[in-house]
């Protein structure tokens, strides 16, 4: 049956697992309940998470020096004991070198361990000491007799992640290697090669076969690390060339000419503009322009931090596609942000007699009937709102240019349907976004996009101070906000939660604004409210009296991280700041410090912070550059959490790490962008199997294909 079911080198990756030898169908059953392995595809990359080098012994002197390493001693078993306590069994056993002794313990499988023990008197044993009433111990210590298979033995014996199911059926780390070594030895073991000849020669890999080899039962260090160092490689070429071949074929998408800079940007910028544009800003405007001019399709992401001034340049080029007789749409994650944005285009283009209106899911129905019909005309020119906009009843007459806020939480889906809202040709495309993203994510996420950095701030913005003060300082603080208001600002309390919760032991909203109640005299020091489960129409309420200044405080949740912008507001609390990741963290610092006062952000914390915790507050208050900050949430957090679900399938990685493999990142990158660079389309012979690997509709679960 096993002949059948390989009859290509490809198949052989697809053999269900339960033809491997010592496999079978209920243990493939339960590898695939556990692991989620259920062909010998999936079981070459099921990659050890660590290697033990086993040609390292240690003497029993040398216990207590090396922390809570686990060591491997040479010796002898001297005596055996089991020993009964009601229902419980123990196994102990003296184990002795020429230094000293050390006890070992058995609380489960003592039928079988006892007779191995009793065969033998010389062992070698591995495992992690523990002291306990002075007295040296190791629990269930790996054995083997001396002598038996050492010799044969690679020194470098890989740990793979197993479960405690799986471990009870034998299935535990060794029980898995030995099904690995089953599988590089078989008869028709064969993976196809992927990278063409000519780069897997220049960078001196192995075959893909021998390569996998050296990863499961490598000899020695160097065989390891070449291994790991071609997989990583190979995993990172894939991706960067999917991506590139994407950004490549939206290089060729036809869209609109803009040729005209007209009398709308013209007059809006030298009359009505109220600052001078920072260095930054004017040229992130050229690279656009640019853009627009090719009569290609843009695709950019505009990157910048808090308050770097990034929605002026939206719409300036927003008049640009205006003054070329084309229609703007701007899509923003949610309904806070997008009455943001219409709040403030609205205010500007009114000077020029340019109507824009606002699209949510809570707009009205008489209103969303007189929309739709403006904007298939085209006399309305500019759409702001959320997901709303991609409805299929929405239909421009000319859609030119296509704003994205925070694009990280739409998926590609959605920027498509945006895309076929353009007639003839695509709209341009301008994602923006407020969160600094760190190179190696920058290259992996947006790598089909060109990227525009604003890196710099409007003169004038001070840097915003950062405190951290514990629990036992909260009337300190309460009287720091109290002197602010009465200098005539205002304050934000950012609360992590709406509710109580049993498990989580912090404040919640509700408690934190009784509190503040009692503390603060509405008739002097008025308090509003504002989190996720109100009904828009009330959240608009309460964040219209914020802005007017009618509330001193908001008391919210995290509903403000985004699109809030009250000049007048100069501290920023954070509750339980420790429950924050750091880009959140630096979100909600940024909605303070925009006006011309000296700005604070006071971030409250128990003492009970863990290492990481301590990390994350100690990075705030050292740095204000999102940049520094992005890149230190990355090596805190991992890239899934950072970018958010939307995004985690492409961060799927067997072996590659974001954080720490920059570096074969950017050879990755460079590698496939000079092979596309002399091969567009992966027509050539030698670029054969690429092709097709990249081509094959269905996926071979586990090789790090994105579909």
């Amino acid at each position: 049956m096993q002949g059948d079911l390989m009859k290509t080198k490809r198949d052989f990756l697809k053999t269900p697992i339960e033809y491997l030898k010592n496999v079978g169908p209920e243990r493939a059953k339960q590898i695939k309940s556990e692991l989620q392995v259920s062909n010998f595809g999936e079981l070459l990359n099921h990659i050890p998470f660590r290697y033990v080098d086993k040609s390292k012994f240690y003497k029993t002197t040398d216990l207590g020096r090396f922390g809570d390493q686990a060591l491997q001693l040479k010796g002898r078993i001297n005596s055996i004991k089991e020993v009964s306590s009601g229902k419980a069994k123990r196994l102990t056993a003296l184990f002795s070198d020429d230094h000293g002794s050390i006890e070992l313990i058995w609380f489960s499988g003592i039928k079988w361990i006892k007779p191995i023990l009793m065969e033998a008197s010389n062992f070698i044993i591995y495992g992690k000491p523990n002291r306990f009433k002075g007295k040296w111990s190791i629990a269930h210590p790996e054995l083997e007799k001396v002598g038996a298979q050492s010799s044969q033995k690679a020194n470098l014996q890989p740990v793979y992640s197993s479960t405690e199911k799986l471990g009870s059926r034998g299935l535990h780390s060794k029980g898995i290697h030995k099904l690995m070594l089953n599988l590089l030895q078989h008869p028709e073991f064969s993976i196809p090669e992927i990278l063409p000849s000519a780069l897997s020669s220049k960078m001196g890999f192995f075959s893909r076969k021998q390569c996998y080899v050296h990863l499961h039962a490598p000899k020695t260090l160097e065989q390891l690390q070449k291994a790991r160092f071609q997989l990583k490689f190979e995993e990172l070429f894939i991706v960067q060339l999917q991506i590139l071949k994407l950004k490549l074929k939206k290089t060729k998408n036809r869209g609109h000419v803009f040729s005209e800079v007209g009398d709308q940007f013209n007059t809006f910028y030298h009359d009505f503009l109220k600052f001078q544009l920072t260095n930054a800003q004017k040229k992130v405007i050229k690279e656009i322009r640019k853009d627009l001019g090719t009569g290609l399709q843009m695709n950019r992401l505009l990157q910048g931090d808090v308050g770097s001034g990034k929605t002026i340049v939206s719409l300036l080029i927003s008049l640009i596609a205006l003054d070329n007789g084309f229609q703007v749409a701007l899509l923003a994650p949610t309904e806070i942000l997008a009455q943001q944005h219409y709040a403030s285009y609205s205010e500007q283009l009114q000077k020029l007699g340019i109507s824009c209106a606002l699209l949510t899911g809570s707009t009205k129905k008489s209103e969303r009937k007189k929309i739709l019909p403006q904007l298939e005309e085209g006399t309305l020119k500019i759409l702001i709102g959320t997901h709303a906009i991609l409805e299929d009843s929405v239909q421009f007459q000319n859609l030119g240019l296509v704003v994205i806020d925070e694009q990280h939480r739409f998926g590609v889906a959605q920027r498509a349907k945006l895309w076929n809202k353009g007639k003839e040709k695509y709209p341009h495309i301008l994602v923006m976004t407020a969160t600094p993203i760190p190179r190696t994510l920058a290259m992996t996420f947006y790598g089909d996009l060109d990227i525009s950095v604003i890196n710099e701030l409007p003169p004038g913005r001070k840097d915003i101070k950062t405190i951290h003060l514990y629990e036992n300082s909260r009337l300190k603080m309460l009287g720091f906000v109290r002197q602010e208001i009465d200098k005539g600002r205002q304050v934000y309390i950012v609360y992590p939660l709406i509710e109580e919760s049993e498990k989580l032991d912090y404040k919640d909203l509700m408690d934190g604004y009784e509190g503040l109640i009692r503390h603060f005299p509405q008739e002097k020091y008025p308090l509003g409210v504002l989190h996720g489960r109100m009904k828009p129409s009330d959240k608009e309420f309460e964040m219209q009296r914020f802005v007017k200044g009618e509330t001193k405080i908001l008391v919210c949740t995290t509903v403000v991280e985004v699109g809030v912008n009250v000049p007048n507001a100069s501290v920023m609390v954070i509750e339980n700041a420790e429950r924050f990741g750091l880009s959140q963290l630096h979100q909600l610092r940024g909605r303070v410090g925009r006006g011309q006062e000296q700005s604070y952000c006071i971030l409250m914390t128990s003492h009970k912070l863990t290492s990481e915790g301590k990390e994350r507050i100690a990075t705030m208050v050292r740095s204000n550059d999102g940049f520094v900050i992005a890149e230190a949430d990355l090596k805190l957090r991992g890239p899934g959490d950072l970018m958010g679900t939307q995004q985690s399938g492409l961060l799927n990685f067997r072996i590659a790490d974001l954080v720490k493999d920059e570096k074969i990142l950017a050879m990755a990158r460079h590698a496939a962008n000079e092979l596309l660079n002399s091969d567009p389309n992966l027509e050539n012979a030698e670029h054969k199997n690429l092709n097709l690997y990249l081509s094959q509709s269905q996926k071979i679960a586990g090789w790090g294909q994105i579909s």
